[in-house]
């Protein structure tokens, strides 16, 4: 799946610890998710969602088939 997490993140200047932090999860999940490999739960999405102020469908984009 991918996503603008990386975009979002520097664009507050962000370091991946930074958001990690923000979200209660490891910098190395962070790490993962943006580079495509590890798709987050529904309950993470929705707190990645809201920590940037938008929808998830604005975020996340799923593989094409």
């Amino acid at each position: 799946m991918r996503n603008s997490i990386p975009d979002l993140r520097a664009a507050r200047h962000w370091s991946q610890a930074d958001l990690a932090e923000k979200l209660g999860v490891s910098r190395q999940t962070i790490n993962a998710l943006e580079r495509g490999r590890y798709d987050p739960s529904l309950p993470l999405a929705f707190r990645i969602a809201a920590l940037f102020g938008t929808r998830i469908e604005d975020i996340f984009e799923p593989d094409p088939l």
